[in-house]
């Protein structure tokens, strides 16, 4: 049954020209950068990181978002760096058959890959940049850390506005709960999935919306899709082919 299922998503797979991918955490847990929901996720293992992400207790609690930024600043680890699921993923660009990728991964790790930033949509924003919560000017995450480093414990936004500081609170770019989503980047996917001959959803349990309303989307105009994940997801009697396992292992196999 398992070859089975691998032939009939390779097969949907190989006809496609025009894919679009929503991917999810999964991708990259072959990077090292563990899940949200599952068994051994951040939320398992870290109960207090739910709260950190979530937008109300972001913006009213000083203290948490010190304890944020300075969690990030004691990271000792080496930056994650793509596995051979994403880089199955710029295969499929690199032969003219991605329309869209759509990720809810705010990692960067699909762009560190070698996508064209163009082809690429991050859903759930960035880590990799802060925004200024009261200006809207962006920067690197990485030059706020080394403020972080320096002694400052909630940093704030040095833009100059009308000769002064800005003064304002600084957020990464990641969406947090409570947070609206860009409705430019999901007017994006939608437009995507409306023109693709196929939706491929990796590594997302798809129980996250409005994002996993992308594959809805896709069954209501006859799309096929392809799930591929570890784990059921909610959305699994939408598939038209269904694929359990390991994305590093089985995605590059699925895209050649």
């Amino acid at each position: 049954m398992v070859a089975d299922d691998f032939r009939r998503a390779h097969g949907l797979v190989g006809r496609a020209t025009r894919i679009v991918v929503l991917s999810g955490a999964g991708i990259s847990t072959d990077s090292g950068i563990p899940d949200f929901r599952g068994p051994n996720g951040l939320w398992a293992k870290d109960p207090g990181a739910e709260r950190r992400a979530t937008l109300a207790a972001y913006l009213s609690d000083p203290e948490l978002r010190s304890t944020a930024w300075q969690r990030l600043a004691d990271r000792s680890r080496p930056d994650p760096v793509p596995n051979a699921g994403h880089r199955a993923l710029v295969g499929l660009e690199d032969a003219g058959r991605l329309e869209l990728l759509a990720t809810q991964n705010t990692d960067g790790l699909h762009l560190a890959a070698g996508h064209h930033p163009e082809r690429v949509v991050e859903l759930h924003g960035s880590s990799r940049r802060t925004r200024c919560w009261r200006c809207g000017v962006e920067q690197d995450t990485d030059r706020v850390l080394e403020r972080v480093r320096a002694g400052e414990t909630d940093p704030c936004c040095t833009a100059t506005i009308a000769g002064a500081p800005c003064g304002g609170l600084l957020k990464r770019s990641t969406i947090l709960f409570g947070e609206p989503l860009d409705a430019a980047a999901l007017r994006r996917a939608a437009l995507a999935v409306r023109d693709a001959d196929l939706l491929m959803a990796v590594g997302t349990t798809l129980s996250v919306h409005p994002a996993a309303g992308l594959v809805h989307l896709a069954h209501e105009l006859g799309r096929p899709i392809v799930i591929l994940t570890r784990g059921p997801t909610e959305l699994d009697h939408l598939a038209s082919a269904r694929l359990d396992g390991s994305i590093s292992e089985l995605l590059p196999a699925l895209c050649a």
